[in-house]
Order: C-alpha cells, then structure tokens, then sequence
C-alpha cells in the first residue's frame, strides 16, 4: 500500500493565512507530527541543509592562469629554444612563464566561499514538539509540519508560520536589512506584503531576541528564504572586470601579430641564407621581444599597492582586480542603514499638546539638534534657540526617559547605549536637552512595569513621584497610545494630522503619555493601562545621514557617479533621507519592492536609470536592480552587510560588504570590506582606483614601447644586416631581451604605481568600461618612442661593432661589446623616457621633481643592476654581454637623451591640440573631457 504524499507547500503564502488554516494545509497540529511521520517526511523532503557549492579544484586555478594566448608563444618560444639547444634562452623564458602562474595562482586560492558561509547561518539543533512532547533534535532533521518552539537566543531553524507568541522580537537584520528587531504577532498580512513585513512568520537563520513562541514549519533546507538566497548566489554571475577583459583583447591582438611577424621573420631569415636554426632563433628572439613579458607583474605589484593604499583607507580589497574595477565605477548602489547613516536613532523633532490635550489650537513643534548618542545639541523653534526647554517639553522628556530601559554609556570620547536604539534615542534627547538622567530616575524610583510587547505595541511604567504621588507613563506606537487618552474627535484628529506630518518626513514616532494613579498603587498590569491617560506629546527620531556621506555623495557626483540608494526600510524614511543625502529632490520619486516586482525588466531598466530611491526591497529586487543597471553599460558597485545581499554582491561588478555590521555570507560575496562601514570610505576607494589606473596607463605607455623598439631591432637586423662568415648579425640577443624586459622594466615601472593622485581625478566621468585601455595616444607614443629606441640602438650597435672589428675579421669580443653598447643604450633609453611617462600631461618640473621619490630608487636600482650586467664576469656567461668603456657609456647616454625634446615636442603638440578641440566643443562635453584629461586614455 502506498503511502500519503506529502502536502505541497510550494507557491502557498503563508503569512496571509490564519494559524489554523495554516496547520491545515501543512496537515500537522499544535501537537507536532508523529515520530513515524516526520521520518517519512524527512526521507521525502530531505535534510533541512543548505547545499554548499564546491569550488574549483587546484587543477582548474592553475590552468586559468596559463590559458592565455601569449604565455602559449612564450611556452612555445621556451620548447623551441631547448630543442635547438639554446637551454638558458629556454630556462630563462620558462622561469618568466613559471613566476606570472604563480602569482595569479596564489590569488585566486583565496577566493571567498560565500555559500559555505550561508550554510554555516543554519543552527545546529532545534526545539520541537512530536506527538505531545517537546525533544531536541538536530536541526537538520527538521521537516515541513515540525512545530518547533522559540526562546530568546535561538536560531530559527526553518521557515515557519507562528502559532503562540509572547513578546516575540526577531533580529531579521542579515535577512531584511532591518537594523532594529522585528516585533512578531499572529495576525495575518497582505498576500503582497515583503519579507521584511511578514510579522507572523519566523525565517531560518534570524535570532530571536526576546520571548518565546511556537511555529510550524513550511520550508526546509533550499526551500527556505536562505534556501532561495543560496539559488541565486548559484545563479549570479561573476562579472568580468575591465581591465582583464581589455588585457584580454590586448593579448589576443599582440599574439596574432607576434606570431605573424614572428614567421614573416623566419621567412625572410631563410630567403636571405640564415642556417635553419639561426632562423628559428630569430623568431623566438623577435616573439620574446614584442611579449611584455613583465607587464603580468607589473599589474600584479600596481594592483597591490592599491590595496595597501585602500587598506589604509578602511576598504580592504579581497580580489585584486577589484582595485581597477572601482576606478572604473558609475554607479553605486549603496544601503543605508549603517552606511550612509549613522546606524544610530536620533530624536529630531518633538510635539506637544496646547496646554494639555484637551485645549483647542494647534500645539507646538520644536527641533531638536546634533546626531546620534552624543549628548550635544539644543532645542530650536523656527529655526532660533530656546534658551530653556518649556515645562511642557521636560514633562515629555522625563516621561520618554522614565518609561524606557536603555542606559547610555561612555567608552572615552565614544558615547553609546546600552539597550533597544529607539529607547536609546529618548534617554540623549533628555541629557541633551538639560533633564539630568541620573537625579530623574532618583526623584521618581520604578515600582512596576508592563514591557513592551508586540500585542500591546506599548511600554508602561509605574513611578513614585516626589510627594509620594503615583504615576503611570506609558509610550507606544501613536494609534495605540491615543485609544488610551482621554481626548475629543477634533484633538485626536489634530494628533493624527502632526503624526502623518512627521513620519513623511521618515520620523518613526512615539506617542508618550501619563496618569495619576494614586499614592496606594503598588504594581501595574494591562487593566490599569485601559484609559484616562493625558498625552504629553510626540518624539521623532530618525537614523541621521553621516555628514561626511553626504560630502562623499556630492563628490561621487563630481566626478560623474551616480549614487542609488537600496534599503529595507520604509518608502517614506528612505525618501526623507534620500532628500538629505542630495539623492532625491523633496517630493521626488522613490520605488518599492512592490512596484519593482510589478515591472518587466524592460521597464525596470527604464526606472532603475531613472530611480535613485528604492525601499522595501527583497534579496530578488536588489538582484534584479543590478543586472538591470548592468544591461545598461553600467559598471556597478553594490554595498551590504546582510545574508539578502548577498547575491547582488556577487552579481555587482563591486561588491563592497560591511566590515562592522556585515555578516560572513555578505564579506565572502564581496570584493572588498570597508572596516568602518561608511559610505565615504567608498568614495575614497574609487578616488584610489582611478588613481591606479592612470598609473597603469602610465606603466602601458612606459612598458610597450620597449617591446616594440626591441621588435623593430631584430625586424631591422634580419632585413637588412650581413650574414657574416655564416653567421646572421644581431644587435640584440632574445636573453638580452629577456634582460631589458624583465629587470629594467620591472624596475622602473613599479615606481610609476607610487606616483601622486592627479589633481582632477575626482573631476572626470567615469571611464568607458568599453574604452580600449590602448588609447590612440599610447598607440602614438609607443610608435615615436619605438622608432626613436630603434634608430638610437641599432645606431650605436653598428657604430661600436664596426669601429672595432679591425681587417675584417669578425671579433667575437667586438660582437659581445657593440650588443652590451645597444643594450645599455635601451635600459638609458628606459631611464630617460620614464621620468616623461610620470604625468602624461604635464612636464616633471610641473608635477614635482621629488613628488614620487621612489622612481629614483629605481632608476638606482636599474643602474646598479646595469653595471653588473656590463662588468660581472657571471653575466657575460649568462646574457653574453662584455665590459664597456667610459666613451661607450657616453656614447650611448647622449644617444639615450635625444628621447628628452622629442617627448618635449609631442606632449606641447598634443595639448595644444587638445585645447583646440575643447575650445571648438562644449565644455561639458564627455568626449573632450576625457580628451584634455589629465591623463591619456581617459
């Protein structure tokens, strides 16, 4: 006989449906499921786990770093040079190939597990109830139908729809984005209602903070709202960065004309009689010149000392491309609680009644100053000082300060609190405001108290008052403590009318309220709570925008980045501190997930390049609002802390978690971690990567020539020198190639990653993620440079050969001196030429002479290492070089400095060009301003 199927759960909305109902369609009861029955479900459903993705093997890493097609010519060039017996060309170019893998290997190691981590969010045991009895259970076991209990400290183990709650509060923070607990109830919600919303469930993974409750199970495992997270962090995509993807095609483009050249030299070698070998050298000699074998590294070491720059700037990189990509930046979308706001309750505002309650006019609103728990501020009325808070407000302030459990606390100069921030945000206003808090709660000691909870959705208290009077204070949400207060229909609608006011300016607000209770009254509870109370009034509090975000938001506007904010908070909160922030105009338009997942993606593109507010929004939503600004050409950068985050991180372009707030799921999604959780730290990263890049470009525009020149050199020779006595001459070797490449370039690139940030950096629109990294004017400077490299070495090679070959016999010291003379005539060329590549707009003299003392230690460095390669009897044998002269040296650094005026001339007609074409446009325009950048290739 076949057993029951179990109940489908799939596509049923909970929250919408009463307890009973709910146990029904579950087929369970408030006793639990049969020990029998949850086994049976258990082998149906599986275990309540969520599914860890496996990450690639060690073999896998390691092939990506050398699927590349020029480290396919080096291995290629290295195998060639072996076989024909050439074992320290082969070594040499190998030891190159071995050094890149490995550096790209050991940084994809510590790539992030970010579903490991959401995996780790599930609790290892759970609370049931099974035929009547209450037993623990491993939480993997837990099935759909399991009625399990809540108690303060638990980890929900599944999604459930609660049965019994008492003063339930769930910490949904990692779920929702909610920086204050969740008040639970029975009640039933919209169908339409967001995750956030969905008071009379409990989702797997969140912590309740305080009170109990029972709830029966409906999702297990990857059915559950972490499960569905987990699914779409499987099916977000890493994007590629910029600079890989323009690296990329600058690689498969050097390696079709590398390899062309390369048999067109090889061609020509054996038309003109070159031995086969020789001929073959050749080639591998000219693919070993034009591959920028050091530029690997050189990205590498740039890419890293950003992120020492950015680690000193509160944003840790944990994916090295990630520096470069955040230069590249156009929008960020950031959340809000925590990053651009201070993560602190603050009260702004406070009403009170015309001289009670029961009087006619309009009462009065006063502001309050200064942000978060720092006791700093003072009481405003239209924008002028009140000298002293009015009786009326101190009765509101001793109210909201007596009725409440927060304490402040100080650690230094720090202030904090310790308790719920609501409550916090009432105890400052009244230190603030001059009620000294210590002497109040002296003069009027508690006797009893009814705690807040989410039935009630109030808090009392009851106090002696000075004389002996007993008095009750009580505060809540506005509707319920009104139904308490002894008023007339026109008073309450005058409240109503101030309480709508403040909240669509995003205030969450407290209704406060007292009563005499006479001098016998020795405890409280709900039935003394019933009516009869007088209002003293209302406290708005809102969690302020960080100053320095919104001086951060201005400056992302500056520099042509958008700034979208993404939160779960409420419409009208996010509106009001979009307002603050510069991010929305008053009244301006503001979505919710509601209206997000109403849209097509058609139409979603359309709003969300239009939107800058967006509230209330599900893990989906946030999803969904990436890849819709991504179909846009968008590089997009996306903060969070919270486990709903998550895959929007790892979708972004830049995932930016909190380091503070941010939960481990969030960090392992993420690129980079900001240590401070502040949006301004964000600004200062992007401020840093663009700083990188031109430094890059730099580094380009230094490196490339060198190659081509080198390439030019061996063209040169194959085409045009003699083969003497059977031999081809060569002014170059492919190890003295090797030589230049590696240590010289390498020493005077690296220098160029210290140089000082450009003074517009932050002036310019972001680059063009599709913007080739090869500008036309790198293409320019590397043909002048080369040409001007080529003529100057192979000049002084022919020079220095034939003044020293005497009857025309070959003299192998004569060849091995002439090569030393060209080479060292290449590394002074370097030298030279990369004090010009230090601003690519400006002359040295402009940017500072010592502003970057580092690139005179590499030029140090790489004379050092120039003299042992001339005059160390080791490095004859290796790179078969020979000791110079004093007039070799002259030679060849008066030939290096003809690269001086040339670059003079070139940087003169660019920028005189530039002008011209600024002059001619509107200054606005993009085009020109990337243009007359201040550096090339923006």
């Amino acid at each position: 006989m076949s057993q029951p199927a179990l109940p489908s759960t799939s596509g049923i909305p909970w929250h919408s449906l009463p307890t009973r109902e709910a146990l029904s369609k579950i087929e369970s009861a408030e006793t639990g499921l049969t020990a029998d029955e949850a086994a049976r479900r258990l082998k149906d459903v599986g275990p309540n786990v969520i599914q860890r993705a496996k990450g690639d093997s060690a073999f896998k890493l390691l092939f990506r770093q050398i699927n590349d097609p020029l480290i396919y010519v080096l291995l290629a060039s290295a195998a060639l040079a072996m076989i024909m017996g050439e074992a320290i060309d082969g070594s040499v170019v190998l030891a190159v190939v071995v050094l890149n893998t490995a550096i790209g290997f050991v940084q994809e190691l510590r790539a992030g597990k970010a579903i490991e981590a959401l995996a780790g969010m599930v609790p290892q045991s759970a609370t049931v109830v099974r035929g009547g009895q209450r037993s623990v259970i491993p939480a993997a076991d837990v099935v759909p139908g399991d009625v399990v209990v809540l108690e303060a400290g638990d980890k929900v183990p599944a999604d459930a729809r609660l049965l019994s709650v008492k003063n339930l509060r769930v910490d949904e923070s990692a779920l929702t984005g909610e920086s204050v607990p969740s008040d639970k109830h029975l009640d039933v919600v919209p169908e339409d209602a967001g995750v956030g919303d969905r008071k009379d469930l409990a989702f797997g993974g969140t912590l309740v903070t305080s009170g109990t409750a029972t709830a029966v199970v409906f999702a297990t495992g990857g059915a559950t709202e972490l499960g569905r997270i987990s699914s779409m962090l499987h099916e977000a995509t890493e994007i590629e960065t910029p600079l890989t993807r323009s690296m990329a095609k600058v690689g498969r483009v050097l390696t079709i004309a590398i390899v062309a050249v390369a048999l067109v030299i090889v061609g020509v070698a054996l038309l003109r009689g070159y031995p086969p070998v020789d001929a073959m050298l050749a080639g591998i000699s000219l693919a070993v010149a034009a591959i920028p074998e050091g530029l690997p590294a050189i990205i590498t070491i740039s890419l890293a000392i950003g992120v020492q720059r950015m680690a000193r700037r509160r944003a840790v990189i944990r994916k090295l491309p990630a520096v470069e990509t955040l230069g590249s930046t156009g929008v960020i979308c950031s959340d809000k609680t925590g990053t651009l706001t201070r993560n602190e309750m603050t009260v702004r505002a406070l009403w009170t009644p015309p001289a009670g309650a029961s009087a006619q006019g309009a009462g009065e609103t006063l502001e309050v100053t200064g942000v978060g728990y720092a006791p700093a501020g003072e009481l405003r009325r239209d924008g002028a000082t009140v000298g002293e808070a009015p009786e009326p407000v101190r009765a509101l302030l001793r109210a909201g300060l007596l009725c409440n459990d927060a304490r402040m606390k100080r650690d230094g100069d720090a202030c904090g609190i310790e308790g719920d921030p609501t409550e916090g945000a009432l105890v400052v206003a009244a230190q603030k405001l001059g009620v000294d808090v210590e002497a109040t709660r002296r003069e009027y000691p508690r006797i009893d108290a009814v705690p807040f909870s989410s039935e009630l959705q109030l808090m009392a208290t009851l106090h002696e008052a000075p004389g002996g009077e007993r008095v009750i204070f009580m505060k809540g949400a506005p509707e319920v403590v009104l139904g308490r207060v002894a008023i007339g229909d026109a008073e309450r609608a005058e409240v109503m009318e101030q309480v709508e006011r403040m909240a669509a300016q995003g205030m969450r607000l407290l209704a406060v309220a007292s009563r005499a209770q006479g001098r016998d009254a020795a405890s409280l509870d709900e039935a003394h709570l019933a009516e009869g109370f007088e209002l003293l009034g209302l406290e708005g509090m809102i969690d302020p925008p960080r100053p320095e975000a919104i001086d951060a938001i201005k400056a992302c506007h500056d520099a042509g980045i958008t700034v979208k904010m993404i939160t779960g908070d409420h419409l009208a909160t996010a509106r009001a501190i979009g307002e603050q922030l510069g991010l929305v105009r008053e009244g301006g338009r503001a979505m919710n997930g509601t209206e997000i997942a109403r849209l097509s993606d058609e139409e979603l593109r359309a709003a969300a390049a239009s939107t800058n507010v967006f509230a209330r929004v599900a893990p989906e939503h946030k999803l969904r609002l990436v890849k819709a600004l991504q179909a846009d050409g968008k590089v997009v950068a996306m903060t969070g802390d919270g486990v709903n985050d998550a895959p929007a991180l790892k979708q972004a372009n830049i995932g930016v978690a909190m380091g503070i707030t941010g939960t481990a799921v969030s960090k392992e999604s993420a690129d980079v971690v900001l240590t401070d959780d502040n949006f301004a730290s964000i600004r200062a990263a992007v401020e840093e990567g663009r700083r990188v890049y031109d430094n890059l470009v730099k580094a380009l525009a230094f490196v490339l020539p060198t190659n081509l020149g080198e390439a030019l050199i061996l063209l040169v020779a194959v085409m045009t020198f003699p083969v003497i006595g059977g031999a081809p001459l060569m002014p170059i070797t492919a190890v003295q190639i090797l030589w230049v490449n590696l240590v010289a370039t390498v020493a005077l690139s690296l220098p160029l990653a210290f140089e000082a940030m450009e003074k517009d950096v932050m002036g310019r629109p972001p680059r063009d993620p599709s913007e080739p990294i090869l500008s036309r004017f790198v293409l320019v400077r590397t043909a002048i440079v080369a040409v001007l490299m080529t003529a100057g070495a192979i000049g002084l090679f022919l020079y220095e050969y034939f003044t020293e070959v005497r009857g025309g016999v070959v003299s192998e010291v004569a060849y091995r001196e002439a090569q030393t003379a060209a080479v060292t005539t290449v590394v002074l060329f370097q030298i030279f030429y990369v004090l010009n590549c230090r601003s690519l707009r400006d002359s040295m003299l402009k940017i500072g002479l010592f502003s970057n003392p580092w690139i005179y230690v590499g030029i140090g460095a790489l004379l050092a290492l120039q003299l042992c390669f001339v005059y160390a009897p080791f490095m004859h044998t290796l790179f078969g070089s020979a000791p110079l002269s004093l007039g070799a040296w002259i030679n060849s650094t008066l030939v290096a400095m003809t690269i001086l005026p040339v670059m003079s001339v070139e940087r003169w007609w660019r920028l005189r060009k530039a002008r011209r074409t600024a002059a001619d446009a509107q200054p606005a325009d993009a085009g020109v301003r990337r243009v007359a950048g201040a550096t090339a290739g923006h």
